[in-house]
């Protein structure tokens, strides 16, 4: 069974920074894709970013791109979210998943999430 726990979040002024991290359980980390994901109170939840198993390969939402690097640390079996610039609209619980595959398919595992909140 894969557990991913979420922690990093917080409370931060707009345009600060905040660094999540995603903590991987299991032997296996490094043979799947990763992905950060968001809601906002009254969304549904949203596509923030993904990486590969390798690190290789990622890719971002529009509305992050150029704030937010995902990035992961296949030795600690752990995945990263930097995010600058941050903005009020950046207020959300973010989740980390786990893909089925190397570099895409369902995301088919899921932290508990951290929350993180962004005061104008």
């Amino acid at each position: 069974q894969v557990q991913l726990v979420e922690s990093g979040g917080g409370l931060v002024q707009a345009g600060g920074s905040l660094r999540l991290s995603c903590a991987a359980s299991g032997r296996t980390f490094s043979s799947y894709a990763m992905g950060w994901f968001r809601q906002a109170p009254g969304k549904e939840r949203e596509f923030v970013a993904r990486i590969s198993s390798s690190g290789a390969s990622t890719s971002s939402a529009d509305s992050v791109k150029g704030r937010f690097t995902i990035s992961r640390d296949n030795a600690k079996n752990t995945m990263y979210l930097q995010m600058n610039s941050l903005k009020p609209e950046d207020t959300a619980v973010y989740y980390c998943a786990r893909a089925s595959a190397a570099y895409a398919g369902t995301w088919d595992y899921w932290g508990q999430g951290t929350q993180v909140t962004v005061s104008s």
